[in-house]
């Protein structure tokens, strides 16, 4: 786990910016329940990072599920081990991986034992713009967090995060959308990308018309 001092001793002053009102963190609930169902209902979500920094905060706009069972691109595919115990639960908890000495963040869904997650592909950055740039050495928003080895250096998620309750609402949590919840039209469908098994199943969801989404134009609309 994460050696950062308790929150109340980091330096939050814009943590509760008036034009960025607090939402509630998702509860564990929410993310025991089918895999795909949460990774379509992610899009859209909020997701927030409390670091000694301070704090930054984007809207999810892209997700892939990676299923339990029928599902060769799953890391648990083979059983549980060292790298992979946070698949099998609790629900709500993230699992954090690393690819090609980079990290991935998924949350955790289904009931204990159930190896399932949601992969975070992509994320609009909201709030805390020049501290994803500094952590990124790169100035263009619109890259800042379009993949998922971006997103997690632009927000400060590593493997000390893996197996962190997302339900807490500290240091790494997800939250409603305070603005207007992502109608079901404006949520798009595909096979997920950059996977070398089961690449056909259509487990990809984002956010039509988002220019924060990843992959190929075509996968963007």
């Amino acid at each position: 786990m994460s050696s950062e001092p308790p929150i109340s001793e980091w330096p939050i002053p814009d943590l509760l910016p008036a034009d960025l009102p607090p939402e509630p963190p998702l509860p564990q609930s929410f993310y025991d329940r089918d895999v795909v169902q949460v990774a379509r209902e992610l899009v859209g979500k909020r997701i927030y990072r409390l670091s000694r920094s301070g704090i930054a905060v984007g809207r999810i706009v892209e997700t892939e599920a990676y299923l339990a069972a029928g599902d060769s691109a799953c890391h648990a595919t083979r059983g549980m081990t060292r790298k992979n115990a946070s698949m099998f639960g609790p629900p709500g908890r993230a699992y954090v991986y690393s690819i090609h000495a980079r990290w991935c963040l998924n949350t955790v869904t289904q009931p204990r034992g159930v190896p399932s997650a949601v992969l975070i592909r992509a994320v609009q950055p909201l709030l805390g713009i020049e501290r994803m740039q500094r952590r990124r050495n790169l100035e263009r928003t619109i890259d800042l967090a379009r993949g998922p080895s971006r997103l997690c250096e632009a927000f400060q998620i590593d493997r000390r995060l893996d197996g962190w309750d997302l339900s807490r609402g500290r240091r790494l949590w997800l939250t409603p959308d305070p603005d207007v919840p992502v109608p079901d039209h404006r949520i798009g469908n595909s096979p997920r990308i950059g996977v070398t098994s089961a690449f056909e199943l259509c487990l990809r969801f984002y956010l039509r018309g988002s220019e924060y989404v990843s992959g190929p134009k075509r996968l963007r609309t």
